[in-house]
């Protein structure tokens, strides 16, 4: 094979470049060869080398609170009488009326005597005429609604 001999000059200079790249490629940071290996091994023991933080499991936990007052706590939530019970779980609240009875007995005498309780308005086909006159049920209501408590 016959190469002209600029090829010949091109390539050894290429490869005198690299080779004198690759000898200057790592500047000595004035550490020894052994104290860059004990760097090495040292680093290659270490327990978490490689691990982010909380990748095997949590940290060890140093509480802040009083333990005393920690359990006196957890004694009086487990004494306590509804300690996991939401509101309604067990039956509804007890109910506690605010209306006088007399007032809602009234009502609902005079709603029960109604003479078009249960008609509606397209309903009244063949009906029979009911009085407008106020019904004493009615006024008994009236009478109870307005008389001083």
């Amino acid at each position: 094979m016959n190469t002209s001999p600029i090829i010949k000059i091109v390539t050894t200079t290429a490869i005198a470049w690299m080779l004198a790249s690759s000898v200057h490629a790592q500047p000595s940071a004035g550490r020894s060869r052994a104290e860059v290996q004990a760097e090495a091994i040292a680093a290659a023991h270490a327990p978490n080398q490689n691990v982010t933080r909380g990748s095997r499991g949590a940290e060890p936990f140093t509480s802040v609170a009083d333990p005393a007052a920690v359990q006196q706590q957890a004694i009086d939530t487990a004494r306590a009488p509804n300690q996991n019970v939401t509101r309604g779980s067990r039956g509804a609240d007890p109910f506690t009326s605010t209306a006088d009875p007399a007032v809602v007995r009234a009502q609902a005498e005079a709603a029960a005597a109604a003479p078009d309780q249960n008609v509606t308005s397209g309903s009244r086909v063949n009906s029979k005429v009911v009085s407008t006159m106020p019904s004493p049920a009615q006024v008994r209501a009236d009478a109870q609604r307005s008389a001083p408590q």
